[in-house]
């Protein structure tokens, strides 16, 4: 492109990223954050921040290797300049939602031309599942941003390559990108790119563009950006490889199922319901003819649609599916989406139907944020709210046979609690829950965990000896600690409830056995 054909591209493409940050963002901050993820990140994120170390990743102080640090980088970052908000929690997945939409809309104004580019990105904002996932902190939309953009850079410097015009610098670009998708989640940051776009160079019989888009200078731009944190982990923590590719990467990937055990067609027709209203305007897409269109829109096409089932059929492998995992498949498919309905025409009644279908999308997103804001049920801000009014810096907090992950965000913790639970149930290793998250964490720092993890018989003592402790459990635990019932229940939601237990008042000295104790006092 010309010098003054660029400047315009620039300013379009700022005023499109204020727009999708605008859309995204605004409705971000209206509800709490949702058990177990968000969370679960959140709290690691604030933990980082907390603790200044910027490496390490820690669930309740205790090393936490699921997944790799981008999400809490960013995170953190955004928790030190806007505070512990929620709008600062999701801070990574609307960065991950912004760079899918622009990117997408870049590489289609590109290749496609400007109202293409329009078309498209207003029918990825208004899909349901990209809106809500642009505001759902979790990993799953600043990984399928990073895919998604890699894919797009990647095919950008093939279809550059193949018409002879510069591809090097978008190509140490798509490399970079890479890296950050690996950094974002693991493998899949560079896996699923890599599928689909030689796919869809092999199918094109696109030989020598294989071979220019492997780079050297990329490669080194790759592991400058992915591998010192990996190599700084297993210097750190004896295991953090295995731990890190082979448990959490194959073994997840090949297991029975963690979670959430599905069977293979969930995916397809997931993709469907959430696609709706927009999924009935892709029926051109079966049409024989549509893949014969002029170039480059026929290659780009292709592109989406092998992005579209790659991603499908990669995720659909596994037992294991949650719903997020397919996020990557959503700007392939709005492209498709907004692409078919320009096929089927045009004229004052489509065009009618077709906004009406826009505006249907985006209330149904706006209806999903509303729904999750006034049902409550899966956070414990309020609880979370109680004791950072009470707290004191320095007074333990015990949480009995649970770990709710968002409390030490809304109450601030600087330090980690101590949770409590039979720590030698083998079942813990079996289940893919809050039990196995802290057991495995402690295995990389033994000494933290013997001091934070304890057992039913060993609680209390630990409240003996302290003057004042807080102590957050289910109501229905009383029976199982009866000195509960002495203690003052200062606050209930969901049913949970906050003590606080005073091992000097003569009651709840009595409860505790606290005769003969060394305590504060």
């Amino acid at each position: 492109m010309t010098v003054q054909a660029r400047r315009p591209a620039w300013r379009d493409g700022l005023a499109v990223l204020a727009l999708i940050l605008a859309w995204l963002a605004a409705t971000a901050w209206m509800r709490p954050l949702m058990l177990p993820d968000e969370g679960r990140y959140a709290t690691v994120a604030w933990e980082m921040l907390r603790s200044g170390d910027w490496l390490t990743p820690t669930l309740d102080g205790l090393p936490f290797f699921h997944k790799p640090p981008l999400f809490y980088w960013i995170t953190g970052a955004a928790l030190s300049v806007l505070g512990p908000s929620e709008m600062a929690a999701r801070a990574a997945s609307l960065a991950g939602a912004t760079l899918g939409a622009l990117s997408l809309y870049l590489f289609t104004r590109r290749w496609c031309g400007p109202q293409a580019a329009r078309r498209a990105l207003w029918v990825l904002l208004v899909q349901p599942l990209f809106y809500v996932g642009g505001q759902f902190a979790n990993l799953d939309m600043l990984v399928a941003g990073c895919i998604t953009a890699t894919i797009l850079a990647l095919a950008h410097a093939a279809l550059c390559f193949e018409q002879g015009q510069p591809h090097r610098r978008v190509l140490l670009l798509a490399y970079g990108l890479a890296a950050l998708g690996v950094l974002a989640k693991g493998l899949i940051g560079f896996v699923i790119p890599s599928m689909v776009v030689g796919l869809w160079l092999v199918l094109r019989w696109r030989w020598r563009t294989v071979v220019a888009l492997l780079s050297l200078p990329g490669l080194v731009v790759f592991l400058l950006v992915a591998a010192p944190w990996f190599v700084a982990m297993q210097q750190r923590f004896d295991g953090f490889v295995h731990y890190f590719f082979v448990v959490q990467h194959f073994q997840r990937f090949a297991a029975d199922g963690f979670n959430n055990v599905q069977p293979f067609w969930f995916y397809p027709v997931v993709v469907v319901v959430c696609s709706l209203p927009g999924i009935l305007w892709a029926r051109p897409l079966l049409a024989r003819g549509y893949f014969t269109a002029s170039a480059p829109r026929s290659e780009v096409r292709w592109l989406m649609v092998l992005a579209v089932g790659c991603v499908l059929l990669f995720f659909s492998l596994p037992q294991s599916k949650l719903v997020g995992y397919i996020l990557p498949a959503v700007p392939p498919l709005a492209w498709l989406i907004a692409d078919a309905s320009v096929v089927s025409g045009d004229s004052s009644v489509r065009r009618r139907w077709w906004w009406a279908t826009l505006v249907l999308s985006a209330l149904l997103g706006l209806a999903v944020v509303v729904g999750l804001a006034l049902d409550q049920r899966h956070s414990r801000r309020s609880l979370g709210l109680a004791l950072r009014a009470q707290h004191q810096p320095g007074v333990p907090v015990f949480m009995l046979n649970t770990y709710l992950y968002d409390v030490p965000f809304y109450a601030r913790l600087q330090e980690p609690v101590h949770v409590v639970d039979d720590w030698s149930n083998p079942e813990i290793a079996r289940r893919d829950n809050w039990r196995k998250e802290i057991a495995d964490a402690g295995k990389f720092a033994p000494d933290v965990a013997a001091r934070l993890l304890l057992t039913p018989e060993a609680l209390p003592q630990a409240l003996c000896r302290q003057s004042v402790s807080w102590v957050i459990a289910a109501q229905d635990q009383r029976g199982r600690y009866p000195f509960l019932a002495q203690a003052e229940a200062v606050y209930t939601a969901s049913g949970e409830t906050l003590w606080r237990v005073d091992s000097r008042q003569g009651a709840q000295f009595t409860a505790l056995n606290c005769a003969g104790t060394p305590n504060g006092g």
